[in-house]
């Protein structure tokens, strides 16, 4: 039986956090989904498309990796693409309550679902999306950070 991953998220921008994790993510399934949240709550600095692509230059060609959108509810999107794992990260303790809270109700919604979190290498627990946009927004060196690819589109679209 092929086991099958989700690793969701806004992904916007990607950063190498999220690459360790989708890496990292490859010990716990033969497949891996990285699923971009379509959330019409936010205002993405990229459209679902740009961050799809920024995803599967910073992961590589691994035939493992697929790569899609989704909206609604992420317990829906796993039973649609038979998936049994939810990959969340946990970068401190103050994620676990909202994380926590999310994985019952997926296991509520989907009872063979299982949420596996992982915490990043210690090198990359600071990283977030949004401390990478901030960073990018007022001229600040965000190559560490991110892939390279993600780095010129952060940087392109301050410029604009």
């Amino acid at each position: 039986m092929t086991r099958i991953a989700v690793y969701p998220g806004s992904f916007d921008p990607p950063t190498k956090g999220h690459e360790d994790l989708v890496r990292r993510s490859l010990a716990l399934a033969d497949q891996l989904i990285v699923a971009v949240a379509v959330n019409v709550g936010k205002q993405p600095l990229f459209s679902v498309e740009e961050r799809l692509e920024m995803l599967r230059t910073a992961a590589g060609d691994d035939p493992r990796i697929s790569f899609q959108r989704f909206d609604g509810l992420l317990a829906e999107f796993a039973k649609t693409v038979g998936a049994t794992i939810i990959v969340r990260g946990l970068r401190a303790v103050s994620d676990f309550e909202y994380e926590f809270q999310m994985a019952l109700m997926n296991r509520q919604l989907h009872p063979s679902l299982e949420t596996v979190f992982l915490v990043p290498a210690v090198d990359l627990t600071y990283l977030s999306s949004s401390l990478v946009r901030e960073v990018a927004r007022f001229g600040g060196d965000v190559r560490p950070m991110v892939h390279p690819m993600v780095a010129a589109a952060l940087a392109q679209r301050y410029r604009s």
